[in-house]
């Protein structure tokens, strides 16, 4: 089984997100990065025999190193095409707006928080909107690299790449324009169905 298997087939065109993210963005972030994962952790599976037949989940939960980054970053990647919708934007309605405002009191208030996280981020990595298993309240946390909050016993509703290569080309190093340009993409009706 290849790895490439296991990246998604974006769910849009790649120039449906436009003006947001472009075409250009789309295609180098996708066909170059993403699936540039998938097609290392293929390599490094062919000298570490363990990885073989197994999904990017069970990697990343399970692995540590060269193995568990490919790994995430395949499955990050997955989850951060589904966490945006040409159809995207707006705020979040029903559950996922109860449990924002309960934990940020408003959801501008939570906004701020993001792009305050993903804004100041040193360096690579992503800013999630996660799910406490136990509790089922709501946070934003960042990871650094390749990092996921499923290690954390987080579970993800939403995503953002802070990598440079997400937004680059579109905004070189204006990590501010992105971020105001990401919440208008965004796919709340998803990262409400993940609430449970």
């Amino acid at each position: 089984m290849s790895f490439l298997d296991q990246v998604i087939p974006l769910p849009y065109a790649k120039d449906a997100l436009a003006p947001h993210i472009s075409q250009e963005t789309i295609e180098f972030h996708y066909e170059k990065h993403h699936k540039g994962y998938a097609t290392k952790l293929n390599e490094l599976s062919q000298t570490e025999t363990a990885l073989q037949g197994k999904t990017v989940e069970e990697i990343l939960l399970n692995f540590k190193g060269k193995a568990f980054n490919l790994a995430a970053q395949v499955w990050n990647h997955n989850f951060y095409w589904q966490s945006l919708s040409p159809n995207g934007g707006g705020q979040p309605t029903g559950k996922l707006a109860e449990a924002i405002n309960k934990t940020y009191g408003s959801f501008d208030k939570f906004k701020a928080e993001f792009n305050a996280q993903a804004v100041n981020h040193f360096g690579s990595g992503w800013v999630w909107l996660v799910r406490e298993k136990d509790t089922n309240d709501v946070k934003v946390v960042s990871t650094h690299d390749g990092a996921n909050p499923l290690t954390d016993n987080l579970y993800p509703l939403l995503t953002c790449d802070v990598w440079e290569h997400a937004f680059y080309i579109d905004y070189r190093n204006n990590k501010a324009s992105y971020m105001d340009h990401f919440w208008n993409v965004v796919n709340w009706q998803l990262a409400e169905s993940r609430l449970l």
